[in-house]
């Protein structure tokens, strides 16, 4: 599974960029740290594999994340 660094969109609606990919050390589970690009601009870190999955609300399914540029 591949997540290229650069700018997302949530499906909330809010502007997020990836800033690397790095693994949890007791697991070496992959993860996405990235950064809000609003408020205060704090880092996040979620697990790769729930990055690219899809997200059902209001009856509708959304890609969590939607790449927007480098």
């Amino acid at each position: 599974m591949e997540v290229k660094l650069g700018k997302y969109r949530h499906f909330k609606g809010k502007e997020y960029e990836v800033i690397a990919i790095g693994k949890q050390s007791e697991t070496l589970e992959e993860m996405v740290i990235y950064k809000a690009l609003y408020g205060d601009g704090e880092y996040w870190v979620r697990p790769l594999s729930m990055w690219n999955e899809t997200v059902i609300r209001d009856g509708e399914e959304y890609k969590r994340f939607t790449y927007i540029e480098e």
